[in-house]
């Protein structure tokens, strides 16, 4: 029997039914564990990653040929009792991105931007020569328990709970399970940062739901109309929402785009692909990107199935809310090494067809995108909302693996490296400004671009924002790329 599933892959929806057609995807018959064996979770960490992970092939334990028999292959799974210290090593040595979750629901939740936060967001430095480190606010959810707080855009704070932050204690502190803390407050004087006595006191609320739109204005500078979206997250719940958004652009008459994804870790494929269709087309013959899968998966696409056009509706196969579009050849894009996944998609997707002027830094180079994998065997271990009941009840664990790359028109995908800027600014910890204004130096140096002036503004950058992590990267949606199209393919 041949399954085809339709698959929309991340948090959407999958059909199955029957077919006697004899051409599908040859997966070869799997192992079993010997009966009463403690492996429930690394035996389904293997199928499914045996199935879908895009190494596959590169990686030894997870060749299909690898057991001999099921006693073999139990002992392996039982040789690594601990599921993340299992998971982690059948990953790809080169493998960066892939992710596990020991509570699935956890992580499809967060895949929608719910999560439990504060609304804090910030990013962390360590102290030259010394495991101690700093944090310092990027910006602020509107409506969350930070907002409400005497804390904001570029104020530094060094402890919490009157413990100095360190590299061996952040995570904990930080982004741990205490719904509460206090952060100690500092400030920079003459270069040097220093602490002060006061204290911000924050609470993480359950189920908070971020808006990734933070900024969306349209400027008037000397005349030209310029819109400004600074876009923090790709959510799919929000698509309607950045469609608006187009649509008073549009109204305002804007001839430019300043893109603002320096913050921006990524999240829906889809999403990515409705934005670029904002910016630029509408065109639905015209190709956006193209996927590639293992050699398991791959070759059961036909071209079609594999290939993401522009769009010009919101919803699948171009139904929905008509796609406002400013039909630009040309947009500024600001990212750095904070922006990854579908931030890059959109720049590697928009180049064949747009000018793009990136300004900021070398972004992280994540060209990979993921689907969540969960226990549920007879859908093929896709995570489907209406087989929450076919789940295996012992088994909550959930994968975030990475299982293809997306190349654009031009076949283009090798960007692990970064995209590199065609200006450099780095944000400086002395002057961040503040976001949407036109004196925040990212902004201003896009403006001047656009102006085509010649700018007496000083550029340059006393204290390098230069971070090692970010509150973004410690949720569980991280910076992950999710496929959210559907897909027809079939397994034997």
């Amino acid at each position: 029997m041949k399954k085809y599933l339709f698959l929309l892959l991340g948090l959407l929806l999958f059909t199955i039914s029957c077919s006697d057609d004899d051409d599908g995807i040859t997966n070869p018959e799997t192992p079993d564990p010997t009966p009463g064996a403690d492996v429930t979770v690394q035996n389904f960490m293997w199928k499914a990653m045996n199935l879908w992970y895009f190494w596959q092939g590169e990686v030894p334990n997870l060749s299909d040929t690898r057991f001999a028999n099921d006693a073999e292959y139990t002992t392996f799974l039982e040789a690594t009792p601990d599921p993340l210290d299992f998971y982690n090593s059948i990953q790809f040595n080169e493998d960066r991105f892939s992710f596990s979750n020991d509570d699935y629901e956890e992580l499809v939740s967060n895949l929608s931007g719910v999560s439990k936060s504060n609304g804090l967001e910030f990013g962390l430095i360590q102290f030259s020569g010394s495991n101690d480190i700093f944090g310092f606010v990027q910006y602020v959810l509107p409506d969350s328990d930070a907002s409400t707080k005497d804390i904001q855009r570029g104020d530094i704070f060094t402890r919490v709970d009157g413990q100095q932050l360190n590299i061996d204690n952040y995570i904990s502190l930080l982004f741990g399970s205490n719904n509460n803390y206090v952060l100690g407050m500092a400030e920079i004087n003459n270069g040097t940062i220093t602490d002060t006595s006061k204290e911000v006191s924050l609470t993480k609320i359950e189920n908070f739901v971020e808006n990734p739109i933070l900024v969306s204005e349209t400027l008037d500078v000397g005349g030209e109309k310029v819109a400004y979206l600074m876009y923090n997250r790709f959510l799919g719940s929000f698509n309607e929402e950045l469609n608006n958004a187009f649509a008073q652009f549009v109204a305002d008459g804007a001839t430019q785009l300043i893109l603002d994804m320096r913050y921006n870790p990524g999240g829906s494929v889809n999403s990515s692909r409705l934005l670029a269709s904002m910016i630029h087309s509408t065109d639905t013959d015209k190709l956006y990107i193209r996927q590639r899968w293992n050699a398991k998966i791959q070759s059961q696409f036909s071209a079609a199935q594999l290939e993401d056009n522009f769009a010009s509706g919101i919803g699948n196969n171009n139904t929905g809310s008509p796609i406002n579009t400013l039909g630009l050849n040309k947009v500024y894009v600001l990212a750095t090494n904070d922006s990854a996944s579908a931030s890059e998609l959109v720049m590697n997707g928009l180049a064949p067809y747009v000018d793009i002027v990136h300004i900021g830094e070398t972004t992280r180079g994540k060209n990979e995108f993921s689907i969540t994998l969960v226990d549920d065997p007879n859908g093929d271990y896709i995570y489907n909302s209406n087989r929450e009941n076919q789940i295996n009840v012992n088994n909550s664990w959930g994968l975030q693996p990475l299982v293809g790359r997306n190349e654009n028109a031009d076949g283009f995908f090798d960007y692990t490296d970064g995209l590199p800027p065609n200006i450099v600014l780095q944000e400086d910890l002395e002057n961040l400004g503040t976001l949407g204004d036109i004196n925040e130096p990212l902004l201003a140096r896009a403006i001047d671009e656009i102006m085509g002036a010649v700018s007496k503004k000083d550029f340059s950058v006393k204290m390098p924002a230069k971070t090692f992590m970010s509150s973004r990267l410690m949720t569980p949606l991280k910076d992950n790329m999710y496929l959210d199209k559907p897909l027809e393919i079939n397994i034997k």
